[in-house]
């Protein structure tokens, strides 16, 4: 896998994202308050604007979200899918703490079983 270092760990505030640009791509970043990353494209397919970064996070039955900024849609932090309209998702992408201490993320698509 090729990773991006994107920031320090510390430099992420939990429940919250960032936005950054990998390989021309708008990625999202989030942490949760557990100190877990996550990784999904930063485009919102029901509006077409590139805000998931901005977003609210949360959990919908103990799994981890972001809701989008503008309509509100509710997306999965570990599988992209939207937890509101089942025909909408978005990528997720690779996310871990390299060994400098700074998050990393890969373009490489994460695959989950039952997805």
């Amino acid at each position: 896998m090729n990773w991006t270092s994107i920031c320090a760990f510390d430099a992420l505030r939990p429940e919250s994202g960032v936005c950054a640009l990998v390989e021309g791509v708008q990625v999202a970043i989030f942490r949760t308050y557990d100190g877990d990353l996550y990784a999904l494209a930063n485009l919102d397919p029901y509006s077409g604007a590139y805000v998931l970064s901005r977003g609210i996070v949360g959990t919908r039955k103990g799994e981890p979200t972001v809701a989008s900024p503008l309509h509100k849609q509710v997306y999965s932090l570990v599988t992209g899918r939207c937890l509101d309209d089942e025909t909408l998702s978005v990528p997720v992408y690779s996310v871990r703490t390299g060994d400098t201490g700074h998050v990393e993320v890969s373009l490489e698509q994460r695959v989950k079983a039952g997805v």
